[in-house]
């Protein structure tokens, strides 16, 4: 993972922000990541109104999942032919990708995965600690049940993938968490807002879980927010959500500075 400097403008109005991205991918590479990826599904060919859809689901995953890393060149033929599908289903993806901010799109039919900066980074818990406190709020309000009956599946897994050191199972396991609450909120604008954002955060390099001591007091975090949302508690979940988002921002950006 490289940490590079882009520098924007000239003289007093110079900006220089600092691309969280891996060495661009080569061709072949890109080649070699697109031939991993298949469509969703037990092998059945999507209809073809849906055909669009399946070929952004298969890259969406393949770039949160750093299998298409940032930089990545995209060309329609290769990933028509890899996946095998017509070139047009693979064109509209792309737009569906474009407009969710996953990758560019470049005149010559194709496209970019898109970098991720620090400015990414801070702009985007600026809106996640808002949201996943509101949505902490409703889900409270609304949905103490049946939150209630996931975490007591979820949490107890948390705790033993966190005792075991699996980083990158718990770290799944957090984005389901809080992918309960946002479900149990009830509200699809809030739903819609807050998918798009647990996809740029997925995105991150380095997760905060490596950091000494994180896991444990991640998972501690986790628990007495769900005890507050299992509770009916809407005012203490919104409050500890947004804690809890606060600190994960504050990390995150120490975790740049050291970078």
């Amino acid at each position: 993972m490289e940490h590079s400097l882009h520098t924007i403008g000239a003289g007093p109005s110079t900006v220089r922000i600092k691309l969280l991205t891996k060495t661009p991918s080569a061709p072949g590479e890109v080649v070699t990541a697109l031939a991993r990826l298949t469509l969703p599904g037990s092998g059945a060919t999507p209809a073809r109104g849906n055909m669009p859809a399946a070929v952004a689901d298969t890259l969406r995953e393949a770039i949160l999942d750093g299998v298409l890393a940032p930089g990545a060149w995209l060309r329609e033929a290769e990933v028509a032919r890899e996946l095998k599908v017509s070139r047009t289903p693979v064109r509209d993806a792309f737009r569906i990708l474009a407009a969710e901010g996953l990758v560019n799109i470049n005149a010559n039919q194709g496209a970019v995965v898109s970098p991720m900066t620090t400015d990414d980074v801070i702009e985007l818990y600026v809106m996640r600690e808002v949201l996943e406190g509101l949505a902490s709020r409703l889900s409270a309000r609304r949905s103490a049940q049946r939150c209630l009956e996931e975490f007591s599946v979820l949490i107890p897994e948390m705790k033993r993938v966190g005792a075991a050191d699996e980083i990158g199972k718990l770290q799944r396991l957090n984005f389901r968490f809080h992918e309960i609450v946002r479900e149990a909120a009830g509200n699809r604008y809030l739903d819609r807002s807050l998918a798009q954002i647990h996809n740029a955060a997925r995105r991150f390099p380095d997760p905060t879980l490596g950091l000494p001591g994180r896991v444990k007091e991640s998972i501690e975090e986790h628990v007495v927010l769900a005890d507050a949302i299992s509770r009916g508690d809407s005012a203490a979940a919104e409050e500890l959500a947004i804690e809890h988002m606060r600190h994960l921002s504050e990390l995150r950006i120490q975790m740049l500075l050291r970078g």
